[in-house]
C-alpha cells in the first residue's frame, strides 16, 4: 500500500472523529422536507449496492476517489454505486460549498462530471474564500449549459435541504467520518488497496448467488 495514501487516511480519520460534534447540523438545519439524493450509476445485474458517504474537501475521499472509480468501472455491469453527501463542516471550510456545486450541476444533468472535477481539483479550491469562482469554471468545463442557473441552484434552499437530508441519513447509519462505505446496507472497514476493494465486491456478488 502506498505510504502517502495510508498517512492521509490515518490523519483524516483522527481529525474527523475528533471533531465530529462540530459537523452535526442543528435541529433547525435538518428540519426540512427534502428527500436524500439519489445519485446512482451502474447496471446492477447482480443486485449489489455500494454506497459512499463522502466530503468533497476530505483528503481521504480524494485519495479513495481513483480506487472507487476503478471499482465502479470494473463492476459497473454487476453493481449499483451511490454517492451521498456528508460534508464535515467543522473541519473542512468549503465542504458544504463543494456539495452545493455538485448538486447544482446535477440540476443540469452533470452530477458525476462535477463530482469528479471537485475531487480532481480539490487542492485548488479547498482553502479558497471564493470557491464558487472555481466551481463555475469546472461547471463550464464539464458542460453545464446555463451558468446563471448553476449559480442560482448553488445558492438555493432546495439544494441545501438535499445536502441536509443526506447528512441526516448518514447520521442514522452512524456515519462519523469520510469516506464511509456500505455494501448492501452493511458498513465496511475501508479497504486498504484496490485488490481488497475488489474482493469485497466479489464476495458480495458471490453471496447473492448462493
Amino acid at each position: 500500500m502506498n505510504k502517502r495514501f495510508a498517512s492521509i487516511i490515518a490523519a483524516v480519520v483522527l481529525v474527523s472523529v475528533g471533531f465530529w460534534w462540530l459537523t452535526k447540523p442543528s435541529a433547525t438545519e435538518t428540519k426540512q422536507s427534502s428527500k436524500p439524493t439519489n445519485h446512482v450509476e451502474g447496471a446492477g445485474a447482480k443486485n449489489v449496492k455500494l454506497v459512499e458517504y463522502g466530503d468533497y474537501e476530505c483528503p481521504a475521499c480524494k485519495a479513495y476517489h481513483p480506487l472507487v472509480k476503478a471499482v465502479v468501472d470494473q463492476f459497473k455491469a454487476d453493481i449499483f454505486f451511490q454517492f451521498r453527501n456528508f460534508p464535515l463542516e467543522g473541519t473542512h471550510l468549503n465542504a458544504r460549498a463543494g456539495a452545493r456545486a455538485a448538486e447544482a450541476a446535477n440540476k443540469q444533468g452533470k452530477f458525476w462530471e462535477m463530482h469528479d472535477a471537485l475531487y480532481e481539483n480539490q487542492d485548488s479550491w479547498k482553502a479558497s474564500s471564493d470557491p464558487l469562482s472555481f466551481y463555475k469554471t469546472y461547471a463550464k468545463q464539464v458542460g453545464v449549459a446555463d451558468l446563471n442557473k448553476f449559480e442560482t441552484d448553488y445558492k438555493s434552499k432546495a439544494v441545501n435541504d438535499m445536502i441536509n437530508a443526506d447528512l441526516k441519513e448518514g447520521q442514522k447509519l452512524k456515519v462519523t467520518s469520510t469516506p464511509t462505505f456500505f455494501i448492501d446496507g452493511k458498513k465496511i472497514d475501508n479497504p486498504r488497496d484496490q485488490a481488497a476493494f475488489n474482493k469485497l465486491i466479489e464476495d458480495a456478488i458471490a453471496a447473492k448467488q448462493k
